[in-house]
């Protein structure tokens, strides 16, 4: 069968004009403060007008959907609504080279956090809360945010869905995709909220507020501050943040179960306690050696502990402090934790807690089958079976994930970069973390990386953030066969 194209630019269209309309919200601000208003116009302007002809032109596309058009869809999505995103970047001269606004654009939608902006405090409030605001419709999807208010395909959706969706599988909490959506936004806007008045109680004003509970729920990290959450210098303000990061890197499904009190179904799963265990684990296996490095406080030594461990566990990077500069082996350390990931499900990047787990399940089982090589013995999950074509995807997947990885690594090394810079730029941006380790680490950022390396970082965001296969799978000879 033919893709159906027109269906595709149809859709891509809408896309387009919901970004422009988001921009909106960034004029708004701008109007607040008394900023330019005209880089957040003719950019939402731009958008609309080009998603609405292509939508128009496009309306009457046949509504035959399927897995090839989804994935097109989820791809070139991305791309546009990042062409898009980045035109108030160009426009207002905040980032005037289209490498790095590129860059920076697509760090926000993919809820990377990496910046190559050296002084954050210098730009304008409103580009800074555009900024934030592509980490919160990048976190739950901008696919997801479309199947959730405009159900206009004619069909569920669920090809888009699963293009998109974080982990092995993604779980429904409707039969119909787009209830599912909505109930996903349900929870996103619900745990952005609650977060924003905390932070202002704890002593933020409402516009940081704002930006970091964006930043944090949807496990980005772009800050308002230079030294990012350090600047506020409260441990409320961290302990806040911890909750919320710690929430975030949970399935969604979970919270959303959470928010109508079966709170019994995170102590009966299994990926929620072994990623509250890790978590637990890395935090006092760090709160001592911080104790045992330097003469400070024992609550001092586990808040660095537990903010740092949440921070990078999740992908959303923020900083309290620097962790490259405590000793050698929590580098290493740190430099393990780029690969874990948090939930399936939640907004967080990196491999998944589910796919380690389920790797660590297959390696203990194959022990048992040495042993008894008759014998049947599946790996199982919350007491369920996992179907064999689902532990071949998770093996795949990571050794894809590594293989892209030592890959990247060796591109940025021949672009000129460092050891240490090379194997963190690529752990960090295809793990959608941000910080990474040597020259861009915790206290540093991508501003010395060359034009090339940004784009290259840039397109391995997008594969971190779509899960590899979606984008790889464009590239092979037999997605474009007609059949």
């Amino acid at each position: 069968m033919r893709l159906n194209y027109k269906i595709i630019i149809n859709f891509i269209g809408i896309i387009l004009i919901l970004n422009g309309l988001c921009m909106g919200l960034a004029s708004l601000v701008s109007l607040y403060y008394n900023e330019p208003i005209y880089p957040f116009l003719i950019s939402a302007a731009l958008s609309i007008i080009v998603g609405g002809t292509s939508w128009f032109f496009m309306r009457s596309a046949p509504r035959v959907f399927k897995k090839k058009e989804g994935y097109l869809i989820v791809a070139l999505g991305w791309l546009f609504v990042t062409f898009s995103g980045m035109l108030p970047y160009l426009i207002s001269g905040a980032i005037p080279q289209v490498s790095s606004a590129l860059f920076e654009t697509m760090s926000g939608y993919t809820t990377t956090g990496a910046t190559m902006l050296q002084d954050i405090e210098s730009i304008d409030k409103s580009i800074l809360f555009w900024r934030s605001l592509t980490h919160w419709i990048g976190g739950m999807g901008i696919i997801v945010l479309a199947i959730a208010i405009l159900p206009i395909l004619g069909i569920g959706g669920m090809e888009l869905f699963l293009a998109e969706s974080p982990g092995p599988t993604a779980d429904k909490l409707h039969p119909r995709i787009t209830q599912t959506a909505k109930r996903l936004w349900f929870v996103y806007v619900g745990l952005t909220s609650i977060e924003t008045a905390l932070l202002r109680i704890a002593g933020m004003g409402w516009f940081d507020a704002l930006n970091h509970s964006m930043s944090t729920v949807s496990t980005g990290g772009f800050s308002t501050k230079n030294l990012s959450v350090a600047a506020f210098n409260s441990p409320l303000i961290e302990y806040i943040i911890c909750f919320f990061m710690f929430v975030a890197g949970c399935s969604f499904t979970l919270i959303y179960f959470g928010f109508k009190g079966k709170f019994k179904n995170f102590l009966k799963n299994e990926e929620f306690k072994f990623y509250s265990i890790i978590i637990f684990a890395l935090t006092i296996i760090l709160t001592l050696s911080l104790s045992s490095l330097y003469d400070t406080s024992v609550e001092s030594n586990f808040r660095s502990a537990l903010f740092q461990v949440i921070a990078i566990i999740t992908t959303t990077g923020f900083v309290t402090a620097d962790y490259t500069a405590w000793a050698p082996f929590i580098t290493i350390l740190f430099f393990t934790m780029l690969f874990v990931g948090a939930s399936a499900g939640s907004t967080a990047g990196g491999v998944k807690i589910v796919r380690h787990l389920i790797i660590l399940k297959n390696s203990i089982l194959e022990f048992k089958r040495l042993l008894h090589p008759s014998a049947i013995i599946p790996v199982r999950l919350n007491k369920k079976v996992i179907m064999p074509k689902v532990s071949f995807n998770v093996l795949a997947f990571f050794l894809l994930y590594v293989l892209i990885f030592m890959f990247g690594a060796i591109v940025m090394a021949m672009n000129g970069e460092d050891f240490l810079t090379s194997l963190g730029a690529s752990a960090s941006c295809l793990g959608n973390v941000g910080p990474g380790i040597g020259d861009v680490g915790p206290v540093d950022n991508y501003a010395n990386i060359s034009s090339f390396g940004k784009m290259f970082l840039t397109f391995l965001m997008l594969m971190g953030r779509l899960e590899l296969f979606t984008i790889l799978i464009l590239l092979t000879p037999f997605f474009w066969k007609n059949n």
